[in-house]
């Protein structure tokens, strides 16, 4: 395993930070989106479960696939 400076260790979490961060505001909007009136009065449950689900996946699963990326460079 190659050495990796403190400046890229910090870009890293910053990244990955960020992914999990998009995550949970993903699924906040599909809340939103499902309980009130911000697409249309009385709310979209259908399309706000669907952006929940994609919160939770990007939330979850994408920040492994980033850290599996890393490990293989």
């Amino acid at each position: 395993m190659s050495e990796v400076s403190e400046a890229e260790w910090k870009r890293r979490f910053a990244l990955f930070a960020l992914v999990r961060l998009g995550g949970v505001a993903t699924v906040m909007l599909g809340i939103a989106v499902a309980l009130t009136g911000l697409v249309r009065p009385g709310g979209m449950p259908a399309l706000g479960a669907v952006l929940g689900l994609v919160g939770v996946v990007e939330a979850i699963f994408l920040p492994r696939l980033v850290r599996k990326r890393w490990e293989r460079e």
